[in-house]
């Protein structure tokens, strides 16, 4: 199996470092690429090919190495973009992107999306589940022709999550791996 993953947003912040927490001085695209890292360990123990980029490239519309491009051409068998969300820094929780619920998209989300709910709440017994939810103009979703999901996976700019995503960084790469591998064995099944 052959799995790209894109940890959201540019290289070093710059241009875009995606939401930011203030207070405690991280950056989304930070956290992004370290937990994609660690995926990409996961996954390349469990005798997976894997593609790591970041790039504030997604679909030409920038200078860098295109993501959907780089995906299509690398013939990956799935995509995973991984990001944090924010809002107004009382929300919390996860929730998994995907381009509509009838496709294989949908189905490596589940995968994905339950496996990081209960590691989350085996950590946090509050953490909230917010869900699988459809982005169908999301480029990386849209344009990608594997099965692909973008993972938000906890809220940065609500300090319970941003701890979380400082100190459960292991956990919340070993969860998404998981969740691709448990996706490919029942596609392979």
């Amino acid at each position: 199996m052959k799995v790209f993953i894109n940890p959201g947003h540019a290289p070093n912040g710059n241009p875009d470092p995606g939401a930011i927490n203030e207070f405690f001085r991280i950056r989304e695209c930070d956290m992004a690429l370290s937990i994609g890292e660690l995926v990409k360990r996961y996954l390349i123990k469990a005798g997976c090919g894997v593609k790591l980029l970041q790039s504030n490239n997604l679909y030409g519309e920038s200078a860098g190495e295109n993501i959907i491009q780089s995906a299509n051409d690398w013939e990956a068998d799935i995509f995973v973009s991984i990001h944090c969300n924010a809002f107004d820094k009382t929300v919390r929780g996860a929730e998994t992107l995907v381009y509509d619920l009838i496709g294989e998209g949908y189905s490596l989300g589940r995968c994905i999306h339950a496996q990081l709910i209960e590691e989350m709440q085996d950590i946090d017994g509050t953490f909230p589940d917010r869900g699988i939810r459809t982005r169908s103009l999301l480029a990386v979703l849209r344009s990608t022709i594997m099965p692909a999901v973008l993972v938000e996976t906890a809220f940065i700019d609500n300090d319970i999550d941003a701890l979380l995503l400082m100190n459960h960084q292991q956990e919340i790469a070993a969860a998404i791996a998981r969740g691709i591998t448990d996706y490919w064995q029942q596609f392979q099944g």
